[in-house]
């Protein structure tokens, strides 16, 4: 490795003191610790030298290296299709027939997960489990005659398939909260109870008994948590969710207790939302571009009971430091879901993550130093739906061609950095450096990932860059503030033979635990081709119409995917020898196809629309009614998102388009809109006319599996027809509905 005097590269195995400013420290600030306080004579200095010595304990540290873990919401909520529960719903419209959990676990794996958080009880206070303390909950359904236990089936097959397991117990309960006997908020009295109480009939086979402070509901829940913890682990993570959609009686929750329970019967489990782990903030997927886990705290973490949630930008630059009393490692989680919600409603009108999205996400959020926990909710047949694996799938098998292998294993860069060992690790001699990496040949790389040895040396790194050799010259390719657990710098595809790492700013002298090259294939976008409302043809990457909690990112920019897009009018394949898209175009053609091919010459999928009559000179003629802001110009404006809708007055309902001039009508299409179920046409009638005034019936149509399948339809007549004026008329609508939507109609000519 070519090194510059002023870089010290020390290997070492096990624990390691750092000297920082060039200087010993006292022994007192060389020890890692969870948590540091912060005195009032603490200087900045001494407080940054501190906050490098914040490390995270052994669990969250094994809960870092999970990196992409999974979410499952499955209850109540799956079959009312409802968000929140009421707490009042009948056990029985949990009316489940099938599980798969071998098939979730499965579709977990193959996306390269390595636990997943189950919600053995949400906020309603059903329990998916056969719990001791309750009836509100799976032993009263009719799922496998009372019998059944979905946590223990998924117990059983995440240790098929190697997951780790977590739960999820809300300390919400709206069961105990609605019903006349209900535990929370009964403002019963604190006494001293020893747990788990004892029921007639089902004894523990685990025999440890504990003694604490406890009300009624509190003595529910450590009840439930014994149960949860003893009978379906080990157990890994415990989630805590803050949310509380109702309180009663001043309830408060003895969480002391809590912890010390947990503790004692799964000493591995990291807990979320207290201090071991903390929520990102959103649920959308958004990350920080500077996610620090060492953050100040103004009362001792470890004895408190509340834990704000921490939506700022900045949680832990050095400013925010210096107003600290203690300085605590808690990491983040950054959760969203795969679906629109966090429970299934529906294959059709729910949207789905891409896998574009998803695996932004995940280079988002485990390459900024959090873990990125991702809901998949089954659906009412007991397993994932088959959008929602697909895409597990494909962002698994991104992960496994882009990371499996480290470019620089050929290079002379020290080997310790390479051995995917967190025991042996480099250290800069001063807090500002860089090295450079030379490789025998040149490789392709478009992702660099840098880790920091946090386990033995905590967070230090402010700032760095990273360039490569090119042209005679070094080139800047990324730039990045902390690094901790993990960095993914990513950056267009270069080619090069010599990387240089420099560390522009830290909080003490660096300790790097690996270094990593890689080369990520782009997957060029699918296309959607339009004609806007001036009659011009446009070409673009199709958008995800994932419209959840949105978090504004691009994925496609953020990917590195660099494309151009060429196009055909005659309905011929499109090839880089073709017209090159650079801005929208009126065209005379057909059919126009299209393709996007990236720098590396790979092609995206061939997308391809018919063009059908101009719509510029057409108006609208009649229409049956319209509801409010639902105009039937809409049926017509060349944008799919906006509908025309008819009141309900029934399923006969009628649209007359003035196309401005005669053509020969040879066919239509009918494009449903697709933000409900509500006005989809599936049989009708097409008329024609001259003038408007007589017409003649053109054809009889009909279009199956609307509902779960709103796509574009199209029919074709019998015999074209001379028009200027056409009449669409609903005579049986989808579902019952009462109403006509038309999110786009189009007429073709022979």
């Amino acid at each position: 490795m070519m090194i510059k005097e002023k870089l010290l590269i020390a290997t070492y195995v096990g624990f390691f003191m750092t000297p920082l400013f060039g200087q010993k420290t006292t022994s007192k600030i060389d020890l890692v610790k969870n948590t540091y306080s912060i005195s009032n004579t603490d200087s900045k200095e001494v407080i940054l030298l501190k906050a490098a010595h914040v490390v995270p304990s052994d669990r969250q540290y094994e809960a870092l290296k999970d990196e992409f873990i999974a979410f499952i919401h499955f209850g109540p909520n799956t079959f009312t299709k409802m968000e929140w529960g009421s707490g009042k719903e009948d056990p029985k419209i949990f009316d489940l027939k099938n599980l798969d959990t071998d098939q979730w676990c499965a579709a977990m794996k193959s996306a390269g997960m390595k636990k997943v958080i189950f919600t053995a009880k949400h906020h309603d206070g059903f329990v998916l489990w056969q719990s001791r303390y309750t009836k509100h909950g799976i032993m009263s359904t009719g799922f496998q005659h009372g019998k059944g236990d979905i946590l223990r089936n998924l117990s059983q097959s995440c240790k098929k398939y190697g997951l780790k397991l977590g739960v999820y117990l809300s300390p919400a309960d709206l069961y105990q909260i609605e019903d006349a006997k209900g535990l929370y908020g009964n403002q019963s009295a604190y006494t001293e109870r020893t747990f788990p109480t004892p029921v007639a009939g089902r004894p523990f086979k685990d025999k440890r008994t504990f003694r604490y402070k406890a009300d009624d509901y509190n003595a529910y829940f450590l009840n439930q948590l014994f149960e949860l913890l003893t009978e379906y682990g080990p157990i890994y993570e415990v989630w805590f969710d803050g949310a509380h959609p109702k309180t009663k009686g001043g309830q408060q929750y003895n969480y002391t207790a809590w912890r010390d329970l947990i503790a004692h019967l799964a000493p591995k489990a990291v807990i979320f939302g207290k201090e071991d782990i903390r929520w990102c903030g959103n649920e959308s997927g958004k990350t920080r571009s500077t996610e620090w886990n060492v953050i100040p705290f103004d009362a001792d973490p470890i004895k408190m009971e509340g834990f704000r949630d921490l939506t700022e930008e900045d949680l832990a630059s050095r400013e925010k430091l210096f107003d600290a009393k203690f300085l605590h490692y808690q990491q983040a989680e950054t959760n969203t879901s795969i679906r629109e919600g966090w429970f299934y409603r529906d294959d059709v009108f729910q949207k789905v993550r891409s896998a574009d999205d998803v695996f932004d996400i995940y280079e988002r959020s485990v390459g900024g130093n959090s873990t990125f926990l991702l809901n998949i909710p089954p659906n009412r047949e007991g397993r994932f739906s088959d959008e929602d694996v697909n895409v597990l799938r494909a962002v698994g098998e991104r992960i496994q061609s882009g990371y499996k292998d480290n470019l620089l294993r050929e290079s002379d860069l020290d080997k310790s950095l390479l051995d995917n060992d967190d025991k042996t690790n480099k250290v800069f001699q001063t807090t500002k450096g860089e090295f450079i990496i030379t490789l025998p040949h040149q490789i392709k790389l478009n992702r660099f990932v840098i880790q920091e040895a946090v386990h033995s040396s905590g967070e230090r790194i402010e700032q760095h860059a990273l360039d490569i050799w090119q042209n005679g010259h070094w080139q800047q390719v990324a730039a990045a503030t902390n690094v901790g657990y993990k960095r993914i710098l990513r950056f267009p595809t270069q080619e090069t033979n010599r990387i240089r790492l420099r560390v522009v700013g830290s909080r003490a002298n660096p300790v790097l635990a690996s270094l990593g090259a890689y080369y990520v294939p782009t997957r060029p976008p699918e296309l959607h081709i339009a004609r806007n409302g001036t009659g011009k043809v446009t070409i673009a990457p199709a958008k995800n119409e994932f419209g959840w909690k949105p978090h504004h990112e691009d994925v496609l920019k953020n990917l590195n995917s660099n494309f151009e897009i060429y196009y055909t009018e005659d309905g011929t394949m499109p090839s880089t020898s073709s017209h090159k898209y650079t801005s929208e175009f009126e065209s005379k053609g057909r059919i126009i196809k299209a393709i996007a091919i990236d720098n590396d010459g790979e092609k995206g999928a061939i997308a391809q629309k018919e063009l059908g009559i101009p719509k510029l000179p057409w108006k609208l003629h009649s229409v049956s009614s319209s509801i409010d802001g639902k105009n039937g110009r809409e049926a017509f404006d060349e944008q799919d998102e906006t509908y025309w809708q008819s009141k309900a007055t029934g399923p006969s309902q009628e649209l007359v388009v003035d196309l401005g001039e005669d053509y020969s009508i040879a066919a239509f299409s009918y494009t449903p809109q697709r933000k409900n179920a509500e006005g989809m046409m599936q049989s009708g009638k097409i008329s024609v006319s001259r003038d408007g005034l007589d017409w003649d019936e053109a054809g009889i149509f009909e279009f199956g599996n609307l509902i779960n399948d709103p796509s574009t339809r199209t029919y074709r007549l019998n015999n074209p027809k001379k028009a200027r004026f056409v009449k669409i008329e609903s005579t049986v609508m989808a579902g019952s509905s009462k109403s006509l939507a038309i999110a786009e109609l189009d007429f073709f000519t022979p």
